[in-house]
């Protein structure tokens, strides 16, 4: 078992690196972009990023299946599903800022996500993890932070308006009060931050699959949580939020009013 989550887990690391590579083509180069049906942006960068992944999974892993942002769900025989967004932070990626990143995760058939990276090209910073194989960022160990409160954490979010958007305002002002640093280091980026211990906590009030594919990974094996508003670690929750595990009940507390 170990040595084949070890081996999907650097699989899933290198082909985000090679997907991050495909989008350095086009970043900063003035990209056109595309708007999709929810009127969310798209470019060429992303559909080559996917392309890209799932040509690779097709030839070290035909028989499992894919879900990816860009050209949706195909199935497998293995029960086994790649998880893919190519570009998630597709805005910061047109802006030609860095904080976008390529994400892979790896679900079981048992439906745990058992393996699964992060790549940030503009910044070329590659997070990935195994269960039971601990979480790397760049080839070494890393490790959530030891914060214990939320007066002493740094909180991150990706859009301050669609907590309203979402009908979760309320609960993030109280939040964010209390929080002794705040900043919308969005998309995955926050989510990263809090696995490597430079942040503590992260809220996503809306999100879907492929957004979260290798965070539960990631996070659990940092020593952290991601789970949805509820409490529940999925990777189809309406809304996600990640912790050091330290924050997790004192979070969970705000959340549930």
């Amino acid at each position: 078992m170990s040595e084949s989550v070890r081996t999907d887990m650097e699989f899933a690391a290198d082909a985000a690196w090679r997907a991050g590579r495909v989008t350095l083509r086009y970043f900063q180069t003035g990209v056109t972009v595309e708007r999709k049906e929810d009127d969310s942006p798209v470019t060429v960068a992303d559909r080559e990023a996917e392309s890209c992944i799932r040509e690779l999974v097709a030839r070290a892993y035909p028989q499992d299946g894919l879900v990816g942002e860009e050209f949706g769900e195909q199935a497998g025989r293995s029960g086994r599903r790649w998880f893919i967004d190519p570009i998630d932070g597709t805005k910061s990626f047109v802006q030609g800022v860095p904080l976008y990143g390529v994400l892979i995760g790896l679900q079981a058939a048992s439906g745990m996500v058992t393996a699964g990276a992060v790549y940030f090209p503009g910044m070329d910073e590659l997070v990935y993890a195994g269960r039971d194989e601990g979480c790397w960022w760049n080839g070494r160990p890393c490790r959530v932070s030891e914060v214990s409160t939320l007066r002493e954490a740094c909180v991150c979010y990706t859009s301050q308006p669609s907590f309203a958007e979402e009908g979760k305002h309320d609960v993030w002002t109280a939040i964010s009060k209390r929080a002794k640093v705040v900043r919308g280091w969005g998309d995955c980026y926050g989510h990263i931050l809090v696995a490597t211990g430079r942040a503590e906590a992260m809220f996503d009030p809306v999100i879907s699959p492929w957004d979260c594919g290798p965070l539960p990974v990631i996070l659990g094996e940092a020593g952290g949580t991601f789970t949805d508003w509820k409490g529940e670690s999925t990777l189809f929750g309406d809304d996600a939020f990640s912790t050091n595990g330290y924050l997790f009940d004192e979070v969970r507390r705000h959340l549930s009013h």
